[in-house]
């Protein structure tokens, strides 16, 4: 299970299924740049604002848990439509929108403890989302199971995200730098729904660790 085989995996995936994932999420991820940007307008700049994280965990929880479904869908040969898809991540949302809340206080948490704590709980919280979604546990079952699937993987996990998110903040510094604060709205409004939709690719990755790890006794069986 190296990692760069679940990256190429994934990224032959993700070309494979672009136009459907476009069609699915694309569509949410430019609805929440642009509710974002109506957000900052009407907050002062620079400034903390709680509706600002209410959009995320409104819109985030839709598009992400319709992709994990089209991704299970996917691997076992289904196609369902998408109405189908965003109706059943509409069901989840309660569940999934706590626990993209708690996940976001906890490494925002980290992170200013020195950085490193944030990392290491955005590794050890990296499957609670799909087993939310794939399992049906709750946010806080999710969690503590999502602690123990990772245990014994954080540096393959994290040399996975870094792959991925490295060159993506790369992307966004660079992108800042030639359109820097502050900027038209449209422009913005573009620039944060390519940033959003790439980051899908993030959980495709991870995704494909989840199914890894999680059925790691049966492929040493030969079962998959």
């Amino acid at each position: 299970m190296n990692a760069f085989d679940v990256l190429r995996d994934s990224l032959y995936f993700f070309k494979r299924h672009l136009a459907s994932i476009v069609q699915l999420c694309l569509p949410l991820v430019i609805f929440e740049a642009a509710l974002q940007q109506v957000v900052d307008h009407v907050t002062e700049p620079d400034s903390f604002s709680a509706a600002s994280v209410v959009v995320g965990l409104l819109v985030y929880p839709l598009y992400t848990a319709a992709l994990i479904l089209f991704l299970d869908a996917r691997t076992r040969g289904e196609a369902p439509r998408n109405l189908d898809l965003l109706a059943m991540s509409a069901r989840l949302w309660p569940r999934f929108a706590l626990l993209t809340a708690l996940n976001t206080l906890l490494i925002l948490l980290g992170l200013s403890l020195y950085f490193l704590p944030g990392l290491m709980l955005m590794v050890m919280l990296a499957f609670a989302e799909y087993l939310l979604v794939l399992r049906g546990m709750g946010p806080l079952q999710a969690m503590k199971e999502s602690l123990r699937l990772t245990r014994g993987h954080f540096w393959r996990i994290l040399l996975c995200i870094l792959c991925v998110m490295g060159p993506l903040w790369l992307l966004k510094g660079a992108t800042l730098a030639v359109y820097p604060d502050p900027q038209n709205p449209l422009i913005a409004v573009l620039i944060d729904s390519a940033h959003s939709f790439l980051q899908l690719f993030t959980s495709v990755v991870l995704f494909r660790l989840f199914m890894l790890i999680s059925e790691l006794p049966d492929k040493r069986n030969g079962a998959v």
